[in-house]
């Protein structure tokens, strides 16, 4: 399945390259609902508050809301650090909320945390956010990264979460293709469902994914018409 992507900042859905540079920005959000009518499922990320500079919290929430009439279903991920942040997100209709960074502390895996969110919305409606770059793990909005390799923890993560959203960061926004072995590696690492993300621009690449059994998540080819 391919799910697009609303990656909120400044109030507008962007696109970035390896997180860091803005290459696209659409005022007209609640308008890429309507775009995206024809899929059952999105993501909506909240990039302010991940990078700790802000919050479009309002916007996720209508969003959500929005979907909710369109029947779509909502994963909402983005600086979730909090068991009662995620609860309320929860609240609001998203059907899971992504947590990244709050996973791990002191680069370990945040155990504590991550057992008080599943004691409190349950493991059903976590999801687990594995950003990857140069084989690491990054938090903090992708401005930190751990020495842990996904495929090192992931198996300690099954625990809490019911599915994974692994991010290739090395290709993410490049439309240079994503890293299809990497994937392979991490469908051998768990049997849990994996989302794939980042620079996945063709068919072939949905396709091959699809053979992993791993849905697309994907933003810029979808909003550039590489994908449609």
């Amino acid at each position: 399945m391919l799910i697009p992507c609303i990656d909120l900042q400044d109030g507008r859905a962007v696109q970035l390259v390896h997180g860091r540079e803005r290459k696209l920005a659409v005022d007209d959000v609640f308008g890429l609902l309507d775009r995206f009518g024809g899929y059952p499922l999105i993501h909506v990320i909240d990039l302010d508050a991940a990078m700790r500079k802000g919050s479009n919290a309002k916007l996720v929430r209508e969003l959500c809301a929005a979907a909710k009439k369109r029947k779509m279903r909502v994963r909402v991920g983005g600086g979730i650090r909090t068991v009662a942040r995620a609860a309320a997100i929860a609240g609001w209709g998203a059907e899971k909320v992504i947590v990244g960074s709050a996973a791990f502390k002191n680069g370990q895996v945040n155990r504590v945390f991550l057992g008080r969110l599943a004691g409190r919305i349950g493991r059903k409606r976590i999801m687990i956010a594995l950003d990857t770059e140069g084989g690491h793990i990054l938090v903090r909005g992708w401005q930190e990264k751990l020495r842990l390799r996904p495929e090192e923890v992931i198996s300690a993560l099954e625990k809490y979460a019911s599915e994974f959203l692994c991010t290739y960061v090395d290709a993410e926004g490049t439309m240079r293709g994503t890293n299809l072995a990497w994937f392979r590696a991490l469908r051998r690492a768990t049997r849990r469902p994996i989302t794939a993300a980042g620079g996945i621009r063709s068919r072939s690449e949905v396709r091959a994914l699809a053979r992993l059994k791993m849905d697309a998540a994907v933003g810029m080819a979808l909003y550039t018409g590489k994908l449609s």
